[in-house]
């Protein structure tokens, strides 16, 4: 019996080991993630024994010290500013090291190395919109210029200077989750991530789901439902402004209404979220309270655990700037100096355009243009996927206009949607020659509106509306980018790639460029919306959100003497102005006797409602359920047989039709012998919506912010990581707009006084480890909207009772 049990606890034990260390039955070997030596309990913090830091590398010119506040925001103070990027790089990646890996490897298509194949089709896509290829472009040109290629160089040997200390125990946690290793940074990688943001921001494309909606709808239908101009517009530079004389010249193909495409179908495409947005303004002294502008910045980005910002101060002879910085890159990204302050939101222009290739034969080794065939280009990708065989990818490459073009869609791809077997090139901006650090590191260096000029016209993608004041008083805003010079229309559907008649025809010029310089009105703002009015020459698009835009600028426009408390209530407003304008014409064609008890209740909570979406209200909850069902009444027979993906209306097309066409051709209902009206169909969305709200009431209750579902998810989606059910006011039309793991990921207000005082907060913490209390320390004031006063240190506060480590690097 002995020698019985002895066998069996042996079997048990070895089948623990296998089982405990096997990476084919766990994501990463369990043994090795419990031990107490190397796995995750090395990992936790403790924050009482924290001790000042001193470190030696000879890649220093001279010692450089940093200081960490009670925040654990570092201030760096160097004698020269590459020393400066070194410890940048150190320090991003001893806090957020997992999250720059990361990220970089999703940018570059190599998920499938960590996760097995079923992330293949995805890296797939990646690789074949050419995103490694665009960031080897971008860092060839970073390298070509002396500053840049010393920013990049010293910050990457910071951060490999850190990897080198990494032990089987020190790795961040995920590594170990993951079962994978740090490799070492490069100037790729930073151009990588870059790339990513410009995918995030600048990739955004309608163009299949338009042409399956141009060729199922007639053209009255479909002007009405994609309509190129919205009545509400109060576009960024206002519609009085004149702009100078169109120096390139657009021109449309003469068949150009002809070409439509009868054949083409799409499932379903990979996007980045439609919402990425932001909003940033500035308003002048002659509208604050103490004659000196204050400029506000907050980017809608994605709400991820570790955040996407880490923020921090460097201070050396020639440079004193604090903000937010990107994990991944060097220098500040939003923020200001001891001059002037600036901010981003996304431009939101269609910058990246389909083209149908026509192949001569099955090889793809020729394709037709412009009446000849022309050889092929071809880039070969190897992608490594865990447990299984490398995938080799072969990408056909044409030349559209002197740029190369992956055919991202043909026979051997077709993502996740069917495309008919038809062969499409992408053309995107962010392939073009680039130089992105270049604008952020004239931004951290400007000392007026002339550098801040220069310094934006070098950003070439993603396009934003850079904001600007300084203390002189200046405040100003340019609509900055590489932005193509279209015809009318141009981009909106997949284009023949044949010829040169339908490729972009140049860029608009720098001084074409809609921009603001100390407007009479006093100040400058942007909400994503359309940068421009009709009376530009140039095309700019069919779908720009509307209502934030408005809201903001009615706000600015009634301020005056204005407090950095007030800017921070216009940022945090939870007022939907959409609902505003909406709403009231809804119930005004509802008849409440026509409801019962249940649904009369309803209507007297709307009614009541003040439009402010509020966190613990039911009010929010019903209008947008409502909205949702009315859009569906109302357009479901006109969608019932389109393409499986169709572009749906936009949202101001559905608000323009309610509040201005009370005989619009979508109201009735073709399925049906009797024609509805509007007030036919608001009863009808209204009954729906009550359905829909006794059910969620069972389920999670109405309070608005369980059905916002605000939340801040780990970047590998570890439930464990994250944070659920956030209780923030606001809503996809506030101004403090979030919704879903999306929203205001960097709040930063700057009053541009003699000693500059500014104010910020982001939804995270400076810890990129789920042991740290610096983890998601700020996500519970970010959503009680509280604001950080952000103490730009002095040399001489070294000793601030603020601070909580020292860190040194000597030569």
């Amino acid at each position: 019996m002995r020698i019985f049990l002895f066998f069996l606890f042996a079997i048990i034990t070895t089948a623990l080991i296998i089982i405990l260390n096997s990476t084919l039955l766990l994501p990463a070997p369990l043994g090795k993630l419990l031990s107490p030596q190397h796995g995750i309990w090395q990992n936790a913090e403790d924050e009482k024994g924290r001790k000042d830091e001193t470190f030696s590398f000879p890649q220093l010119a001279d010692k450089v010290e940093v200081f960490m506040d009670d925040r654990m925001v570092p201030h760096v103070f160097a004698a020269n500013e590459n020393d400066a990027y070194f410890v940048q790089g150190y320090l991003h990646a001893k806090y957020r090291l997992w999250q720059m890996e990361f990220q970089a490897m999703a940018a570059g298509g190599e998920l499938s190395k960590l996760v097995g194949e079923v992330a293949l089709n995805r890296d797939r896509e990646f690789r074949r919109l050419g995103m490694v290829y665009a960031a080897e472009k971008a860092r060839d040109e970073m390298e070509k210029d002396p500053v840049i290629k010393a920013e990049c160089d010293a910050y990457t040997a910071g951060v490999n200077e850190y990897i080198k200390t990494l032990t089987a125990a020190s790795l961040p946690l995920e590594y170990k989750l993951l079962g994978y290793a740090p490799t070492p940074w490069t100037t790729l990688k930073t151009a990588l991530f870059l790339k990513y943001m410009s995918y995030d921001l600048a990739s955004a494309a309608d163009d299949l789901e338009m042409t399956n909606a141009r060729a199922f709808f007639t053209k009255e239908q479909f002007d009405l439902l994609y309509p190129s101009l919205q009545d509400s517009l109060d576009p960024i530079i206002p519609k009085e402004t004149p702009f100078l004389p169109q120096s390139v010249f657009p021109k449309a193909p003469a068949d150009v209404d002809s070409v439509k495409s009868k054949d083409f179908v799409i499932n379903q495409q990979m996007q980045p979220d439609r919402e990425n947005g932001s909003n940033n303004w500035a308003v002048g002294g002659s509208k604050t309270q103490t004659g000196a502008p204050i400029l506000c910045n907050d980017p809608h980005l994605g709400l991820n655990l570790p955040s996407l910002w880490y923020e921090i101060q460097i201070n050396t002879p020639e440079l004193n700037v604090y903000g937010a910085s990107f994990p991944g890159a060097p220098g500040v990204i939003i923020g200001f100096n001891d001059s002037c302050a600036f901010g981003f939101t996304n431009g939101g222009r269609d910058v990246r355009d389909y083209y149908e290739i026509s192949f001569k034969d099955e090889s793809r080794n020729e394709y037709l243009f412009n009446g000849t065939y022309q050889k092929t280009a071809w880039r070969i990708d190897t992608i490594v996927v865990k447990g299984k065989p490398n995938f080799i990818d072969s990408v056909a490459y044409v030349d559209l206009g002197g740029h190369l073009s992956p055919v991202m869609y043909d026979k051997t791809f077709t993502g996740n949607k069917n495309t008919g077997n038809k062969n499409l090139a992408v053309r995107w901006t962010a392939h073009d020659v680039s130089n992105e650090l270049r604008v952020f590191n004239g931004l951290n260096h400007a000392k007026n509106y002339s550098d801040y000029v220069a310094a934006a016209e070098s950003l070439h993608t993603p396009g934003q509306n850079i904001v600007f004041a300084a203390k002189n008083g200046d405040i100003a805003l340019r609509t900055q980018g590489d932005w193509p010079a279209k015809w009318m229309g141009q981009g909106d559907f997949i284009m023949p790639g044949v010829d040169s008649s339908y490729l972009w025809q140049g860029m608009i010029p720098q001084n074409e460029v809609p921009y603001q310089y100390n407007p009479e009105r006093g100040f400058v703002s942007s909400a994503n919306q359309k940068p421009v009015a009709e009376t530009y020459h140039y095309y700019m698009g069919r779908s720009f959100p509307e209502y934030r835009g408005l809201t903001i600028n009615r706000l600015l426009a009634a301020m005056d003497f204005i407090t950095v408390d007030d800017m921070k209530r216009v940022q945090t407003s939870a007022y939907d102005g959409l609902a505003a304008m909406v709403l009231p014409k809804i119930l005004f064609n509802l008849d409440p006797t026509k409801l019962t008890t249940t649904e009369k209740a309803y209507y007297d909570t709307l009614a009541r409602w003040d439009y402010n979406c509020m966190a613990m209200e039911t009010a929010p909850t019903l209008y947008h359920v409502l909205w949702r069902t009315l859009k569906d009444t109302i357009y479901s027979d006109e969608f019932l047989h389109a393409p499986l993906l169709t572009k749906t209306p936009f949202e101001s097309t559905l608000a323009e039709t309610i509040l201005r066409d009370s005989n619009s051709i979508f109201y009735d209902d073709h399925r049906t012998e009797q024609i509805e009206t509007l007030e036919d169909n608001v009863l009808a969305a209204f009954k729906k919506m009550s359905l829909v709200a006794d059910n969620l009431k069972k389920k999670q209750g109405l309070a608005w912010y369980k059905y916002n579902n605000v939340r801040v998810v780990h970047l590998a989606r570890l439930p464990a990581f994250s944070i659920d059910n956030v209780k923030a006011n606001g809503g996809r039309n506030a101004i403090n707009a979030n919704h879903g793991t999306h929203g205001p990921s960097w709040r930063m207000i700057v009053s541009l006084t003699p000693e500059t005082e500014a104010w910020g907060i982001y939804p995270g913490g400076q810890s990129g480890n789920p042991g740290s209390r610096y983890y998601s320390d700020f996500v519970p004031d970010w959503a009680a909207e509280k604001y950080y006063r952000l103490w730009v240190m002095r040399a001489d506060e070294k000793a601030d009772k603020k601070l909580i480590k020292k860190m040194t690097f000597f030569k």
